[in-house]
């Protein structure tokens, strides 16, 4: 199935899909737009365009697992995704994917206007790896 993962920010937003044999996940676009119902089209405009069958947003919980102001604005944005796209949307827990996603950053070199640019792809590539490792374990085959 094809999915497409979404890091949803406030400024920018990042996208990140698989191959259909959900094996592999890569980043797509990173979205600026302030305005979360046009930043909910842009993406509706990717899931058509690579034939999504699936939303999934990440969803900032806070490190005790409760769900935070952020988390928060990202079940709103999420409700929104799925009015918008008349597509399946699920929230998946992204607690340290920024983090991550500036490790790895750190590790390949990429620094300055590069790195802004990509980090949220990069986040939303590490949400679909997360929500992808989960399926292959827990749904039947």
């Amino acid at each position: 199935m094809k999915i497409l993962s979404v890091d949803y920010g406030d400024v920018r937003t990042g996208l990140a899909a698989c191959d259909k044999s959900e094996l592999l996940a890569s980043p797509l676009t990173v979205i600026k737009e302030e305005n979360a119902k046009k930043c909910a089209l842009k993406i509706c405009g990717y899931a058509e365009s690579e034939n999504a069958e699936l939303i999934v947003v990440g969803y900032p919980k806070n490190m005790d697992g409760s769900a935070g102001e952020r988390a928060e604005k990202c079940e709103r944005f999420s409700k929104l995704l799925s009015q918008l796209s008349g597509l399946p949307v699920e929230l998946w827990d992204e607690r340290q994917t920024t983090v991550s996603a500036h490790n790895y950053l750190n590790e390949t070199n990429v620094r300055g206007k590069k790195r802004k640019e990509v980090v949220d792809a990069v986040a939303a590539v590490i949400i679909l790896e997360g929500y992808l490792a989960y399926r292959k374990n827990h749904l039947p085959l």
